[in-house]
């Protein structure tokens, strides 16, 4: 504290103050820099969302049709392949945050999208079932182990007021990758009937390859390895010291917080891997579309989600993060249902269209509140746990998917199913308590 005396010719009297924070100085001198390097994370961390997620898992769904026309697959072997990707993906999770400590993430990442662009490269060769099933159990350990702690850079990276929009900006690579192999696979076996999709493997895995090399260059686990501060911590700091008691109760860790979010992030790996799968087979099948046209309106999904993130981790930031997660499930029902009931085909449109506006949105939402519910130190730990769950769901999904496609001949009464658990999701995200008052 400092007193000074004032005076104005004819009285004075001692006025006392406190200097500006240092910490507030550097804050306003960060904040004129025009650019800072957690941005650079995000580009990458969205090429790598691209790579592990986009290529990795989402390219199935445009690639089974014709995988299994060649390779003689029924439905219910079309949605074991998607479950043992599901399930490479949950194995690498029990370890991603083991492995991100031992070896950090940046090296973590690196290896694991060698093994996804490897893996995917040799699917180009496999003749039978069995050896796609490895194969692709191979590159959903790759995914996840990628995935989980590229994800959880964010909480290093970014303040709480910036989580969501970042996180939102990095999923958006899915987007790309969809937008990407919704005109390229269709080329592709178009040109070369019989092996189209071998070569769509091989061009996707080549690329998965180029994008470890740029992330293992570029990234590093923490801005204190290049000297900085997290983007916004030094305001997130000052309004911390304003609401201390509050602060301290948001990052207390407890079980009925992970089991609540990790419920509401299993039911949305269930409904949105179900659809992903078999959303290009039904429209095949179920509604006559051509490969060409649904390949089509699998890349209208991709261009619409790469506003999926950004808007709604955006709209995260700005109201509870809760009623987000509420207003995303409900444009997941009503997509689900729209796909399912006999409407016109105009429906079928809008059950793209609301599908690709919040497909990613969901896994910004849920990094950026795993950061308001924990210090960023419990981060990558809390986080890797509710993805644990979530990729239960995802497992579930294809497998549960494809049995009722077989029984049923037909998608209807699986996308029902799916619309149901999204009516649920939005009453659990209506009870998620707010981190602030969280026990």
């Amino acid at each position: 504290m400092v007193i000074c005396t004032i005076s104005n010719g004819k009285s004075s009297f001692k006025q006392s103050f406190y200097p500006p924070s240092p910490n507030l100085t550097v804050f306003k001198t960060n904040q004129q820099k025009s650019f800072h390097y957690g941005w650079l994370i995000v580009a990458v961390g969205m090429l790598s969302t691209f790579a592990c997620l986009g290529l990795g898992r989402f390219a199935i769904g445009m690639l089974l049709p014709s995988m299994a026309s060649s390779l003689g697959l029924s439905y219910d072997q079309m949605g074991m392949i998607g479950t043992v990707n599901f399930t490479g993906y949950l194995l690498a999770v029990l370890v991603s945050g083991f492995l991100a400590n031992k070896l950090t993430s940046r090296y973590l990442i690196f290896l694991s999208l060698i093994l996804v662009g490897v893996s995917m490269i040799s699917i180009s060769r496999s003749q039978g079932y069995y050896s796609v099933l490895f194969l692709y159990f191979l590159t959903g350990i790759g995914s996840g182990a990628a995935n989980v702690p590229m994800m959880s850079l964010v909480s290093s990276w970014f303040s709480k007021t910036k989580r969501g929009k970042a996180a939102g900006y990095m999923v958006i690579g899915s987007g790309f990758a969809i937008l990407f192999t919704g005109f390229l696979v269709p080329y592709l076996n178009i040109e070369n009937p019989q092996s189209g999709w071998r070569l769509s493997w091989i061009i996707l895995g080549l690329l998965v390859l180029a994008v470890s090399l740029i992330c293992v260059m570029i990234l590093r686990d923490d801005p204190k390895e290049l000297g900085l501060n997290k983007f916004g911590a030094v305001l997130e700091s000052a309004v911390k010291n304003i609401s201390n008691k509050r602060h301290l109760r948001s990052l207390k860790f407890n079980r009925s917080k992970i089991y609540h979010l990790g419920i509401i992030y299993f039911i949305f790996g269930f409904v949105y891997s179900s659809y992903v799968t078999f959303i290009v087979t039904a429209l095949m099948d179920d509604s006559g579309f051509s490969e060409v046209f649904a390949g089509n309106l699998w890349s209208w999904i991709g261009f619409f989600s790469l506003f999926s993130g950004p808007v709604f981790g955006g709209i995260s930031d700005k109201i509870r993060r809760k009623y987000a997660l509420a207003i995303v499930f409900s444009i997941h029902f009503l997509s689900y249902l729209f796909i399912a009931a006999p409407l016109p085909i105009a429906f079928t449109y809008l059950s793209i269209f609301f599908f690709g506006i919040v497909s990613w949105s969901i896994p910004s939402i849920m990094a950026a509140l795993v950061g308001d519910y924990v210090d960023f130190k419990d981060a990558s730990k809390m986080f890797g746990i509710i993805t644990f769950i979530f990729a239960i769901g995802q497992i579930s999904g294809p497998f549960v998917t494809g049995f009722m496609a077989d029984a049923f001949k037909h998608f209807k009464v699986s996308f029902y199913i799916i619309a149901g658990f999204s009516a649920l999701a939005v009453i659990l995200s209506m009870t998620l308590k707010d981190p602030e008052l969280a026990e």
